[in-house]
């Protein structure tokens, strides 16, 4: 499995290396005010991807802080928890569980 993983790899490596080496000629990039910007074809495409890249990681950005907090104020609503006084007849303790927040986050997401 490993050696097929290198093998795609590879294999994607090459084309893309074959598209760049198609792609030499100078494309034109028309920005506002009669601005451009001229450059090998294969340098725009990879500053489209770059900038898609940026876009869709500040994208995630709100959501990635929302969790953060979250997961930080975790610990503190357990602390809280166990230090509350307990009554004197309290029931059995029931069997600790493991929950999708005890998982690493790798295992979370399935890698």
């Amino acid at each position: 499995m490993k050696y097929l993983l290198w093998l795609l790899k590879a294999a994607i490596f090459f084309t893309l290396f074959a598209f760049a080496l198609n792609n030499q000629h100078d494309a034109t990039v028309y920005f506002f005010f009669g601005t451009y910007w001229r450059a090998p074809l294969v340098l725009v495409v990879l500053a489209a991807f770059a900038g898609g890249l940026v876009v869709g990681a500040l994208g995630m950005l709100p959501g990635w802080w929302k969790h953060r907090t979250a997961a930080a104020q975790v610990p503190a609503a357990a602390e809280t928890q166990a230090s509350a006084p307990s009554t004197a007849t309290t029931a059995p303790a029931a069997a600790p569980t493991i929950s999708a927040t005890d998982l690493p986050a790798v295992r979370q997401h399935g890698l």
